[in-house]
């Protein structure tokens, strides 16, 4: 049951994608042939409006085939038959768009998730800001918290001038800075102290750590502001925006020698997680299974506006690219060059994707492991 809410889903963040570059192609005058959420061989379709709408098998994905895509040679060589209602037969400048909308809707999504949550506010089970030293419970654990000076019983309250009001905003400030200098502002008996502390780096997950722990006797709810509605709308692009930061310092982190098949997760893995997400959030309420949901899904949705828009042949970035040079400069790529970088990009998102499956399976393993 878990597989299949994730794969719902991530079905939806799949076909609002695709709807994006489907919107755009019409706006643009292109014919949309077909229509598909999967992969794979069809399972479904029904032709309606001109486009066939499918079901595929394969539940990772899908396209938006458009008329003429396959005509870049013709379109290179002057053919003044292509159909002006085909891909190649409409301005550069819309094509930079249709390759462009599909990303665009990942962060519209993203930004209308930060906003629903901000607008609905919801309950979080958090510590308090006090913190002990990880190394009195576990001494063979490195802590640059206690090199730097910070004790037992400190208050952090301010992280690189951030306000941290609970054990949450420390974890999620600290997670974000692995091998960093961070500036640390505590309150011990009543006195403010900075600390100037280099975080340490988790070779698996990619995050910051310090060596502090909670004060698990200070747990309780705590309550997310509720934001009215413009308020509530700048939270959504705030959020969206801070969002694509940290997941661009994150893929940095790949070359800090981050263990890359713990930190890239597949398919399999992201729908799992995903569906466990929407599974646990629910089990604790409507209002908090709502917003698990959504928080996850912008993240996942970030990821694929960001993914799509990186300048690689078979990716959007790509089309996006060599559409604005041509719209701005008049300069088309060759069919000759077009296709050796191809073929380098396809190799390189099949090493990626080799180790993203590789991840998964590493996991699955564990996972099964840790049952047995």
């Amino acid at each position: 049951m878990t597989i299949i809410i994730g794969i719902i889903f991530l079905g939806i963040l799949v076909f609002l994608h695709e709807l994006g570059h489907f919107l755009a192609a019409k706006l643009s005058g292109v014919k949309v042939e077909a229509f598909s959420i999967g992969m794979g061989p069809v399972l479904l379709h029904k032709e309606w409006k001109g486009t066939d709408w499918r079901i595929s098998l394969l539940p990772f994905g899908g396209y938006c085939a458009m008329k003429g895509e396959q005509d870049f040679e013709e379109y290179y060589n002057g053919n003044s038959q292509i159909d002006h209602n085909s891909f190649y037969g409409v301005k550069a400048i819309f094509r930079a768009f249709i390759g462009f909308a599909g990303p665009l809707a990942n962060f519209l999504f993203s930004v209308l998730a930060f906003f629903i949550i901000a607008l609905t506010g919801y309950t979080y089970y958090s510590a308090g800001n006090t913190i002990r030293l990880a190394t009195e419970q576990y001494p063979e654990l490195h802590s640059a918290a206690k090199e730097a000076g910070i004790t037992s019983g400190d208050r952090i309250i301010r992280i690189n001038e951030k306000e941290t009001e609970d054990f949450s905003a420390i974890y999620t400030e600290i997670a974000a800075h692995g091998d960093e200098d961070i500036l640390i502002e505590v309150e011990r008996n009543g006195e403010i102290l900075n600390f100037i502390v280099h975080t340490d780096l988790d070779k698996n997950t990619g995050e910051g750590k310090i060596g502090v722990m909670s004060d698990e006797t200070s747990v309780e709810p705590r309550q997310a502001v509720r934001y009215s509605f413009f308020p509530a709308l700048y939270q959504g692009f705030s959020q969206t925006f801070k969002l694509i930061y940290l997941s661009i310092k994150g893929i940095t982190t790949l070359f800090k020698g981050v263990n890359i098949t713990e930190s890239i997760a597949g398919p399999a893995r992201i729908t799992n997680m995903l569906g466990e997400t929407a599974r646990s959030g629910f089990s604790a309420g409507f209002r908090e299974g709502c917003v698990s949901v959504l928080q996850f899904m912008a993240l996942i949705s970030i990821s694929l506006f960001i993914m799509n828009l990186l300048p690689i042949p078979i990716l959007d970035g790509f089309l996006v690219l060599t559409s604005v040079v041509e719209a701005v400069f008049g300069i088309k790529v060759s069919p000759k060059a077009k296709n050796i970088v191809q073929y380098a990009g396809i190799a390189l998102i099949a090493i990626l994707f080799t180790l993203a499956i590789s991840g998964d399976f590493h996991y699955f393993s564990e996972l099964l492991n840790a049952k047995k």
